[in-house]
């Protein structure tokens, strides 16, 4: 015991001066640091990571963490982006690449699609905005910290390859496999423009680039060469773009003269953009459709209708972004995407919902939207009272929180469109369609030489209805359809083989034939 004792005397003697010693040096530094700059703190913390920390460190990732960390601070819209992810960000606006098609947020350590690139390879399998991804390749990237660069990495590769991705859809039962080909992801922002009837016409746009207005232009001259007096424009799903390109689509609705936007911010200017007087339809009646996904650049257009009292907005609430981000390249090709002001729609609102939570539970709001009744109910809509305003013809709007439609359309949820989803979420309809597609390219192709005769003059076989529930069964198990549903699933089917054989002139003009929006915006239009 004694000899315990003599050791154990030194040794604790010992541990109590580093104690204090470690005390005193801790405090002395925290009162030292307490006083330095943020700046200061910042080197030391360096200074410390190269010299003390236990393996090798890449500064160029140290350097970016520091920098994400800083910018998640401020909104959820200030972001960072590495020279690739810089390149790739501008190709989805301004050039093509290779790979499935998708614009993505990371939340909650998982990958959710804020916008599917019409025509892409993701939006033929079905793959829809709102989408979670689970796992690519079988490897799980949900809730493992999962970078931007890694979900970049997995997802492009070169045209022809295949990735499997496991998608959760909200609302859905379980997990479903994907098989995505990979391919040129289409560059024009406007999916389609063609006659709903003989005096409307109908444009749609996936997002805001540098070529829009003269994509959009082009198809209002065709338009108007067709009988159209009157014309649906078509925001669904429109996650922004340039805040350029959407000041130029107003233009073209509004005469010389009335308020487009204004801008202001803390070190920018109020500016104040007016529209001029090249519009290409200042005249005929407008309907502008909008949604959950409609944001940004989108909410520009649909707010610039509205408070001018140029024309209707039908279909639920949009997103609620209406911060500015201006790019400030870095020396290494890398950037920043700093909110810079914020943007006020002609009667004065700013439509950007609250980040003050943080930027999780701010992408989560578009879940809390499904479960509190949004999507079936316009009186499920919490509105911020104080914020109203007026547009030019006196009627009342409300900021803070999207642009809520002139005409509300619920989510359709009846027994048929259950039923009918619970098959497209398979996944099935979409490879049964294009298999169909390919083995019956030729015949088709000789039948119907346009995607108008095919829209028109296809009917689908009810054998090839039966031929698909029997591979759905196969798969799946059985499903029963009754008239309604039956009917919906052979629009879709006719719908999704015109795609693969015409693009999305073969695809729009029939499924848009069952759209309840676009039913009650031609109703809007009578």
């Amino acid at each position: 015991m004694g000899n315990i004792n003599r050791w154990l005397l030194p040794v604790t003697t010992f541990l109590f001066g580093m104690a204090v010693a470690l005390f005193l040096a801790k405090k002395l530094y925290t009162n030292d640091l307490a006083e330095s700059s943020g700046k200061q703190k910042f080197d030391a913390v360096l200074s410390y990571i190269d010299q003390y920390y236990c393996d090798d460190v890449s500064e160029e990732k140290l350097f970016a963490g520091a920098i994400q960390g800083m910018l998640q601070t401020l909104d959820p819209h200030s972001v960072y982006a590495t020279a690739d992810e810089n390149k790739q960000m501008m190709e989805s606006l301004d050039g093509g690449f290779e790979g499935v098609g998708i614009q993505f947020n990371i939340m909650n350590d998982t990958v959710m699609v804020v916008a599917v690139i019409s025509g892409g390879p993701s939006e033929k399998v079905g793959i829809r905005a709102g989408d979670r991804i689970i796992s690519v390749d079988d490897e799980k990237i949900a809730g493992v910290h999962v970078t931007q660069e890694k979900v970049f990495k997995s997802l492009r590769g070169k045209k022809g390859t295949k990735v499997k991705v496991g998608i959760y859809r909200p609302g859905a039962k379980g997990t479903t496999q994907y098989t995505i080909v990979r391919d040129q992801i289409p560059t024009t922002t406007l999916d389609v423009a063609y006659m709903l009837n003989s005096h409307v016409g109908y444009i749609k746009l996936n997002q805001f680039g540098e070529k829009t207005d003269a994509e959009f232009d082009e198809a209002v001259k065709k338009l108007k060469q067709s009988g159209m007096t009157d014309l649906v424009l078509d925001l669904r799903g429109n996650g922004g773009g340039y805040l350029t390109a959407a000041i130029r689509i107003c233009d073209a609705f509004l005469p010389k003269g009335e308020k487009i936007v204004y801008t202001e911010g803390k070190n920018v200017k109020k500016e104040e953009v007016f529209a001029t007087a090249m519009g290409s339809f200042e005249k005929g009646r407008v309907v502008v459709l909008i949604d959950d996904f409609s944001a940004s650049a989108s909410e520009i257009v649909a707010g610039a209708i509205q408070d001018n009292d140029r024309g209707t907005v039908i279909g639920r609430r949009s997103f609620g972004k209406g911060l500015v981000q201006q790019a400030f390249e870095l020396p290494d090709g890398s950037s920043v995407r700093l909110t810079v002001a914020r943007y006020h729609t002609p009667s004065g609102r700013c439509i950007q919902r609250n980040y003050s939570a943080g930027t999780e539970d701010y992408y989560e709001d578009l879940v809390r939207r499904y479960e509190n009744g949004e999507m079936d109910s316009a009186d499920s809509i919490k509105l911020d009272k104080s914020l109203r305003y007026t547009t030019k013809k006196g009627r009342t709007v409300y900021g803070g929180g999207g642009i809520m439609p002139d005409i509300f359309v619920p989510l359709d949820r009846d027994s048929n469109a259950v039923v009918f989803n619970e098959i497209f979420n398979t996944g099935l309809l979409t490879e049964y369609a294009f298999n169909f597609a390919n083995q019956n390219k030729d015949q088709l192709l000789k039948s119907y030489p346009t995607a108008n005769s095919y829209v028109k003059r296809m009917k689908l076989p009810a054998t090839v209805v039966q031929d698909f529930l029997s591979f759905y069964q196969k798969k799946k198990g059985t499903v029963s359809l009754n008239t309604a549903s039956s009917n919906e699933l052979k629009l879709w089917l006719k719908a999704l083989i015109g795609r693969n054989l015409y693009q999305e002139e073969g695809f729009y003009p029939i499924v848009n034939t069952s759209d309840k929006v676009i039913v009650r915006a031609l109703e809007e239009l009578q």
